[in-house]
């Protein structure tokens, strides 16, 4: 086999793979933004048992939760990401309490909050 013909042979496997490469990443990303219902549900049942008394936790919810930002007004804020979220909910903060959650719980809450987001 030719020197020629070996360069030519490199050159379209490094094509292939670095065409693997990007449709593996974005596809990852992609995913990494959608999660599993059973996870959103399990985010919910957090809410309700850990922030309903002071958030509204559902969508669209109306009532006496003048204290706390509704969930749903969470999701919509601009700047909110799965990452903020995860990063707030494990710090401890002035006017909450100092819930110690798993980073399992806090990608359940996370999820479940982005869940709401409207379009």
């Amino acid at each position: 086999m030719s020197h020629t013909v070996r360069i030519y042979i490199g050159i379209v496997i490094l094509i292939i793979l670095s065409a693997l490469f990007l449709f593996s990443v974005v596809h990852t990303a992609a995913g990494a933004s959608r999660s599993s219902s059973r996870t959103i549900a399990e985010g919910h049942r957090l809410a309700r048992a850990w922030c309903q008394t002071c958030h509204a936790v559902e969508p669209h919810m109306i009532g006496v939760f003048d204290e706390a930002p509704g969930f749903q007004a969470i999701a919509d804020r601009h700047g909110t990401t799965a990452l903020s979220l995860k990063v707030f909910l494990r710090t401890s903060h002035q006017n909450m309490p100092n819930l110690v959650i798993s980073p399992e719980q806090a990608d359940a809450l996370s999820a479940y909050i982005l869940s709401l987001r409207g379009d």
